[in-house]
Formats: C-alpha cells, sequence, structure tokens
C-alpha cells in the first residue's frame, strides 16, 4: 500500500532529473552548433524578430564562443 504512492513519487524525480540531464546536454548542443554555423544564428534571431547585420552576427558568435567555454 505504502509503495502505490513511493513509486509514482520516485519515477517522476528520476524522470525530472533525466529530462533536465538531456535538455542541458540538447541546449549545449545547440549552441555549440549555433557558433560554428551563422545561418543558424540569422534564423534564430529572426524567428525572435531581431534582423542582424553581419557586424552584429559577428559579434553574437564572439560573445556565444566566449560563453561556452565555461
Amino acid at each position: 500500500m505504502v509503495w502505490d504512492i513511493v513509486i509514482p513519487i520516485i519515477t517522476l524525480v528520476v524522470g525530472a532529473v533525466i529530462g533536465f540531464v538531456v535538455g542541458v546536454f540538447y541546449l549545449r548542443n545547440q549552441l555549440t552548433k549555433m557558433q560554428n554555423d551563422p545561418e543558424m544564428l540569422a534564423k534564430m534571431a529572426k524567428q525572435m524578430g531581431y534582423n542582424l547585420n553581419k557586424q552584429q552576427l559577428q559579434k553574437a558568435q564572439k560573445m556565444l564562443k566566449k560563453h561556452t567555454r565555461k
């Protein structure tokens, strides 16, 4: 009877932890791809409503490289 309560709670916690780890890995992977592919970065910015010129795009790439090296 106690296991009817404990098992779902444990499953929820384990699922949340695994989901968080997978999410962080996916986000880091996407940021690495964006820093190497300026077209992908420009596409993301356009989806957010920003039009970046070449100078702004280079600045964004430089900022991504700086923050993803940590």
